[in-house]
């Protein structure tokens, strides 16, 4: 799945670059730097590559989900519309600039079920968050005309599915903004980091002040510059953007194996008439990063996952175990309000409604739903045992629990 499987010597010689010079910060120190300015060509790269008109590198995916709204005038008491499968990021960024997050149910697609979009629209929503989760995408068609018709702002969290695209357009550039995340094991990876894109340059102009403590960059040098309004440090090192680079350069090769990979792991598992896979809106959008698939009821699903972690397999599961990270259901310190800062009387009781609201669509489809991440490094012969293990593993619980002849 992630680039840090494919580091080499391209990565080496981008970071070499910076260590020469010894300037690891992004802004100034022009003369010692000797013309490397690396966070600068790889927002470039990134426009270039995803056809955004502009980019703004970030820390980390959830500083950028943080600038992203801000930058979009998201604040205190605004609603933010968001799935209830995704990363705890997303909902932290909410919360993050004082805005409440309004969980609703996902679909087979795996991300924002547009019926419950719509049925959660209120007079304080402000913003539609679609997740596109494990490689692929939300309908982006259906949300669009919802914001649309709503005058919503439609922020894309395009963080798990870099490269991946919707109609001929890569996810992150579709909405008002979306942003990346390049953390060790994204597609991309930076070690650390993320990126903001829009089209806006009205948005991008506040994302570049906002991730740099509200500096305007128009000085002749830091000292000189103004601060428009108040911003934070949420800025990439040129360390890591080096690394990024190198990466981007190599995306088309990386989503050549996945998709080579998945094709093949796919087609092994076809041949289980039990076996459903996940409904994507763009069949051909798809980044391949994750094979996600669905078995016919929840104990049979998760009798499947228990036998593959036993047996060493790669079954990735986001309903039971310990997995607490990406779905509602052991969200426990956002449901219990386990906060640091304290939070507005709106805040809270949204959260704390959580504790006992039900989201059984979401249910039906997370409890029966496996993604198997796929690596860039495996071999066809792998591929071929890991699908075998699999398919013999379904077929015995299958049979144990008297599912199939």
């Amino acid at each position: 799945m992630p680039g840090f499987e494919f580091w080499g010597a391209e990565e080496r010689k981008e970071v070499n670059d910076v260590l020469e010079t010894g300037i690891l910060m992004r802004y100034g120190f022009d003369g010692p730097r000797k013309g490397h300015w690396k966070a600068k060509e790889l927002e470039t790269e990134i426009c270039k590559t995803f056809g955004a008109s502009y980019a703004q590198l970030t820390s980390s995916g959830t500083s950028a989900l943080t600038t992203a709204m801000a930058a979009l005038g998201i604040g205190a008491g605004d609603e933010v519309i968001m799935p209830t499968f995704t990363f705890v990021a997303s909902f932290e960024a909410v919360l993050g600039v004082g805005a409440v997050p309004v969980l609703v149910d996902v679909d087979d697609t795996l991300t924002l079920n547009p019926a419950a979009v719509k049925a959660a629209i209120t007079p304080r929503t402000k913003c539609v968050m679609p997740v596109h989760m494990c490689g692929s995408m939300a309908d982006m068609d259906a949300l669009m005309a919802i914001c649309k018709e709503h005058n919503l702002v439609l922020l894309e969290d395009a963080c798990q599915s870099i490269g991946a695209s919707y109609k001929g357009k890569t996810l992150g550039t579709i909405g008002h903004a979306g942003t990346y995340s390049f953390d060790f094991v994204k597609t991309i990876t930076c070690g650390e980091g993320g990126a903001v894109v829009t089209n806006s340059e009205d948005v991008y102009i506040k994302c570049d002040g906002y991730t740099d403590h509200g500096h305007d960059h128009k000085g002749v040098d830091r000292g000189a510059d103004l601060h428009p309004f108040i911003g934070f440090n949420y800025r990439i090192s040129e360390l890591h953007a080096a690394v990024g680079l190198a990466q981007i350069r190599k995306l088309d090769k990386f989503l050549e194996i996945q998709k080579k990979n998945h094709a093949l792991l796919k087609g092994i598992l076809s041949q289980i008439p039990e076996i459903s896979f996940r409904r994507l809106p763009d069949p051909q959008g798809d980044s391949c990063t994750f094979l996600s698939w669905f078995l016919p009821t929840e104990e049979i699903a998760k009798g499947v996952v228990a036998e593959l972690k036993a047996q060493g397999v790669l079954a990735g599961n986001f309903y039971w175990f310990d997995n607490n990270w990406h779905y509602i259901r052991k969200w426990d310190h956002l449901k219990n309000v386990h906060t640091l800062n304290p939070q507005t009387e709106a805040i809270n009781a949204m959260l704390k409604s959580y504790a006992t609201k039900q989201f059984a669509a979401s249910d039906a489809i997370m409890s029966r739903c496996i993604s198997s991440a796929i690596s860039l490094m495996w071999t066809e012969e792998q591929i071929k045992e890991k699908g075998a293990k699999i398919v013999e593993v379904v077929k015995s619980v299958l049979k144990k629990q008297g599912a199939t002849a």
